[in-house]
């Protein structure tokens, strides 16, 4: 059932999901249509009752020739020209998703009139989500000020269809939609990447035979971090009806650590999912148009900086760097589980089965996601490209960033996983009652070792198979 979009309320991060990973249509309300065709009239009203009015790129030109004035006719020409050089990235597109989350995220300006758009173009630019394919957005060269690279190629040829008027065009690639869908796309992978390592990590403790009190109730208390008694209270939930005879010494240090890592990237994910929801419903157009109201009967447009979402590319580094983190713990618990002076495990687990290289990939996966989770930074000099345009943000290649040290979290997570499936199996173990359906997915993959053999085909189809997890509906 398509969602009916009544005002910003609407902008969730779950209808996120619904529309951008799920392929949900939408529609915008009678109400928000009637408001919609009310501030178009207004802001028509003003530049026809106020010929001195400077309007950004209505009155005047875009950028450099921002202080150029517009006569009359000439704004109304300048009204009907698609800034075409807006369509110049190129390079690998962004998954359909985010296509989809883009557009989902730009109605936001549309539903309560801040665009000043008529309601029959809005309705255009929400029909493209019911479409079989989007437009492709480069994920690549995405350097300049706000985001016209990225927003110019999924609306244009919408745009072409129609006799634009003043403001319309730029109202369609200004602002900050972009932003608002890739730390959303972010926040939903974050939450289900995290539900996987839980389980994962659960499973190398069992293996390992980790004491239960490096997970007690007590330390909840005794933290007193919502998210680690979240991160407790969940392994503890995995780990039940596991093996009750533990080793009587406590287990290595990456062991004990683990929940209080595992709890930064919750945490990490709970503020990518409170910036995706301020950013999914937030005004960023520039200029931005208020309507007259009873408190203040005369319609404004303010030129705004909304274009620059500052939130998003430090909670992209935020998850890159917990992520990265957790593979090295992938790593660390790997080269523990193979050494059976620290695993107390058997041979069998040992490098004529063939498992030892499995410690290798790891290392080089979690040196990878550490590569990838280096920090962004406002880029230096003139860093936004021309004119005007002097600070560029770095958000596409901050969510690019996540994207890798995610991937390769999912491919760190499959070799341990495969490897506490093997401890199991070696020590004829049972997995407990919440990781038997994890055990199962493993070993449908790569089945328990008997003798040596190559894992390459076997261990990509686990990793890959632990990505369709984590984007489920969306990949």
């Amino acid at each position: 059932m398509p969602i009916h979009l009544t005002s910003r309320v609407d902008f969730t991060l779950a209808n996120y999901l619904r529309v951008s990973w799920e392929g949900e249509h939408v529609s915008f309300a009678e109400s928000a249509l009637a408001r919609m065709a009310e501030t178009r009239r207004q802001f028509l009203d003003l530049l026809d009752n106020d010929p001195e009015i400077y309007i950004y790129g209505v009155t005047s030109g875009y950028g450099q020739n921002a202080g150029l004035r517009l006569s009359p006719e000439q704004r109304r020409e300048h009204a009907r020209r698609l800034p075409y050089g807006s369509c110049s990235a190129f390079g690998p597109a962004l998954p359909d998703r985010l296509a989809r989350g883009i557009v989902f995220a730009r109605l936001a300006n549309f539903v309560e009139g801040h665009a000043a758009i008529s309601p029959d173009l809005a309705c255009a630019i929400a029909k493209l989500l019911a479409g079989s394919e989007m437009p492709e957005v480069s994920m690549c060269g995405q350097g300049g000020a706000g985001e016209i690279l990225g927003l110019a190629p999924l609306f244009f040829g919408v745009a072409e269809r129609f006799a634009l008027g003043e403001k319309e065009a730029l109202a369609l690639i200004n602002g900050s939609p972009c932003a608002a869908a890739l730390v959303a796309d972010a926040a939903l992978a974050g939450r289900r990447r995290l539900e996987l390592a839980e389980e994962v990590f659960a499973l190398s403790c069992e293996a390992i035979l980790a004491p239960h009190e490096h997970f007690a109730a007590e330390l909840e208390e005794l933290w007193r971090d919502p998210s680690e008694s979240a991160t407790l209270a969940r392994l503890r939930a995995l780990m039940a009806g596991g093996e009750v005879n533990r080793r009587p010494f406590q287990a290595p240090v990456s062991y004990r650590v683990l929940p209080r890592v595992l709890a930064q990237l919750r945490r990490t994910i709970e503020a990518a999912e409170a910036a995706a929801g301020t950013s999914l419903g937030a005004i960023t157009d520039n200029p931005v148009f208020l309507a007259a109201t009873s408190e203040r009967p005369e319609a404004r447009l303010y030129s705004t900086g909304g274009y620059h979402n500052a939130m998003a590319y430090p909670t992209l580094d935020n998850l890159a760097a917990a992520m990265a983190d957790l593979c090295h713990i992938a790593d660390r618990h790997t080269s523990k589980l193979l050494d059976g002076r620290y695993s107390l495990l058997p041979d069998q687990l040992q490098e004529d089965d063939g498992l030892a290289c499995l410690g290798m990939l790891q290392v080089g996966y979690a040196e990878q996601a550490r590569r990838a989770a280096q920090r962004n930074f406002l880029p230096g000099s003139e860093g936004g490209g021309f004119g005007q345009n002097d600070v560029s943000a770095p958000t596409f290649p901050a969510w690019r960033a996540q994207e890798e040290a995610g991937r390769c979290l999912d491919a760190g997570l499959a070799i341990l996983a495969v490897i506490g499936s093997q401890a199991l199996f070696a020590t004829n173990r049972s997995a407990p009652p919440a990781l038997a359906q994890l055990i199962l997915q493993v070993r449908q993959y790569v089945p328990p070792l008997t003798h040596s053999r190559v894992l390459s085909n076997d261990m990509t189809a686990l990793a890959n198979a632990f990505s369709r997890r984590v984007f489920a509906s969306g990949a």
